[in-house]
């Protein structure tokens, strides 16, 4: 968003404070949830795609239509594995798509996985612009009934949010996806706390900031309170493994530590130097994802101080 664009739009809010909150929470809720325009990309967006070219031949493509919009699957084997077998569904985040989640699905595969990658609603090839925690949830849930049933599920920055979610069965008439493990990658731990950031960032008033939060429990049925990941995992009690770079920007690492303390079968690994999104590029913490996600028995991992070295260090922009 341009300084200009800024500007107009907390003039329009400041002004809808006073004579239309409950339009200015719905107008705010509709920028919020706008996706960026998948035809803009920039030039290493661009080189990620065409380095994912052989990659992206090997799936699968199934496009579905679901009551949340059109949305393009993936589904990646190896060479004589079973597609009956073991799958896992991989997540991406805001802004990113399939392409972005390889190398993360690579080390699956070479655990004897069946993956499944979804493009988002509004995001890589899947329709649509619009994209919020429901929808999301309904698309994943109308993916598992197509090419479910999944082991595991793996998510990262939204990606991981929108995974707990489907798990934890947030939305009012998506029945939860259920699975053995789950694995979130940078992802944030409150949504009310996004919510608060954002009304900040455009000039939201207190009546037009009650009004764009309480678009979440009109669409999801759910009130915006419920949606803490800590508190999901401490209800939904199934392994899962928190991994996240301390110096991450764009989620602070507040959000792992609060997420990591939910509960003994809660795991938090620290990715220092990752930041945000080259965490998905190492090979050695896709590695341990897909280590995680094969483990059978019930067990803590490791502590994150006792991660080696090698898995920790940084790759190029």
């Amino acid at each position: 968003m341009t300084r200009f664009g800024l500007r107009i739009l907390k003039s329009l809010f400041g002004t809808l404070e006073h004579v239309a909150p409950s339009l200015g929470g719905r107008m705010a809720f509709g920028v919020f949830c706008r996706t960026p325009s998948p035809t803009r990309l920039t030039e290493k967006e661009r080189r990620v795609l065409a380095q994912s070219k052989d990659f992206m031949r090997r799936a699968r493509k199934h496009p579905l239509t679901t009551t949340h919009g059109a949305v393009v699957a993936y589904e990646f084997t190896n060479w004589g594995a079973r597609r009956d077998g073991p799958a896992v569904l991989v997540l991406h985040g805001w802004r990113s798509r399939t392409e972005h989640m390889r190398v993360v699905v690579e080390a699956l595969l070479q655990r004897g996985f069946r993956v499944v990658s979804m493009d988002l609603p509004g995001h890589g090839v899947s329709g649509g612009r619009i994209l919020n925690i429901p929808k999301a949830v309904g698309a994943v849930s109308a993916v598992a009934q197509w090419l479910g049933p999944f082991d595991a599920m793996v998510g990262h920055s939204f990606g991981g949010a929108v995974a707990l979610n489907a798990i934890a069965g947030s939305v009012a008439g998506v029945p939860p996806v259920s699975v053995r493990r789950l694995v979130t990658i940078a992802s944030p731990n409150a949504l009310p706390d996004l919510f608060s950031q954002f009304g900040a960032f455009v000039g939201l008033g207190p009546k037009t900031q009650e009004a764009f939060e309480g678009r979440v429990e009109a669409i999801a049925g759910t009130p915006l309170k419920a949606f803490v990941a800590a508190e999901q995992l401490r209800e939904v009690r199934l392994p899962a493994l928190i991994v996240h770079a301390p110096e991450d920007k764009e989620v602070p690492a507040s959000n792992a530590r609060a997420m990591g303390d939910a509960g003994t079968h809660v795991s938090l690994v620290w990715a220092p130097g990752l930041g945000h999104r080259r965490i998905l590029a190492d090979p050695g913490i896709a590695a341990r994802v897909a280590a995680f996600v094969a483990t059978r028995r019930e067990r803590r991992l490791e502590p994150a101080a006792a991660m080696p070295l090698e898995d920790c260090l940084p790759v190029g922009d």
